[in-house]
């Protein structure tokens, strides 16, 4: 990979199956930016022990995460492509992390005062998740970590432990890396016209058979009074041009299932070729393993390196 591109870091959570929100709101840009940075992606399977808890799931999961994103273009000749757990200096980071870090800062993150607001009762990996999320980008020497708006606040905490590292050791160290905002990012509603989510229970998977994309394009919910069913148009918009739906809608107004069918046979267009290289990708298991092996080499030579100056400045080496 060309050293001189800046560095892009991005995590995702083996937390279930893709949905084309999931593709239009981040997993394609991952693919464009590759062109630009050297990129690390990592699957954040530690983070995601917070939710899940079975070892069959969490097995096939970071194995579905890998295939998704090989099978759009992730390309692991240009990304390096890798399991958080394979790096295990990151959790050696995050402990590091912890020891300069206050509850009461902890406190100010949206999850954890999410989850209190709902009165769950947090697991100290949920309440800590901020200290490894910032091991993770600061391991790396992330110039650039692309969120959507609503998540600046995990790369602000990345700045605010890289500030406070640099200076209680009175040594550069660590970098400060800066949001990459996702700009003109689809905000894609679900069938239901919330947004688009695997928790509202109304979302089109990425990966969507023909059947399927059938079945939950004819249950997207219509206002009965509008001639343009405006959840249609706004998932039909994602997969044709503007342009051309002003034509076919004016040509259609009030004709919902024609409406649906168009959109139906468009996103058929679109999801066939991904469906058909996932399914090709998935034939080879042994591939996918082999991608992440390699991920997790490169990126622990990049980790092991900074952890020995790390372990260095904070005292604990005595080499």
């Amino acid at each position: 990979m060309a050293t001189n591109k800046k560095t892009l870091l991005s995590g995702v959570k083996p937390t279930g199956r893709v949905h084309i929100g999931n593709y239009f709101g981040a997993m394609r840009q991952l693919v464009e930016l590759q062109e630009k940075y050297r990129g690390f992606v990592f699957i954040a399977d530690y983070h995601a022990l917070t939710t899940l808890q079975n070892a069959a799931e969490m097995r096939q999961n970071i194995l579905d995460v890998a295939l998704d994103y090989l099978a759009i273009g992730l390309d692991p000749e240009k990304t390096v492509v890798f399991k958080q757990s394979d790096v295990p200096e990151v959790t050696e980071l995050a402990w590091i992390f912890n020891c300069i870090t206050t509850t009461s800062y902890l406190q100010r993150a949206h999850a954890y005062k999410d989850a209190v607001a709902k009165g769950k009762e947090v697991s100290v990996g949920t309440f800590d998740y901020p200290m490894l999320m910032a091991a993770d980008i600061l391991m790396y020497d992330a110039d650039v970590v692309p969120v959507g708006q609503d998540q600046k606040q995990h790369v602000e905490y990345a700045r605010d432990t890289a500030e406070k590292f640099n200076r209680v050791f009175n040594a550069e160290i660590f970098k400060l890396p800066e949001p990459l905002i996702l700009e003109n990012v689809a905000v894609v509603p679900g069938i239901d016209g919330q947004k688009m989510s695997k928790s509202y229970n109304n979302a089109i998977p990425l990966f969507a058979t023909k059947v399927e994309i059938e079945k939950s394009v004819m249950g997207i919910v219509t206002d009965s009074g509008a001639d343009v069913p405006k959840n249609v148009y706004a998932i039909h918009k994602l997969f044709h041009p503007e342009s051309n739906l002003k034509t076919l809608y004016s040509a259609h107004k009030g004709q919902y299932k024609a409406l649906k069918e168009a959109l139906i046979a468009d996103m058929e267009v679109f999801i066939a070729p991904l469906r058909a290289k996932r399914k090709q990708l998935a034939t080879d298991p042994s591939h996918i393993l082999k991608i992440l092996a390699e991920g997790a080499e490169k990126a622990r030579v990049v980790a092991s390196e900074k952890m020995k100056v790390v372990q260095e400045t904070v005292g604990v080496s005595l080499g």
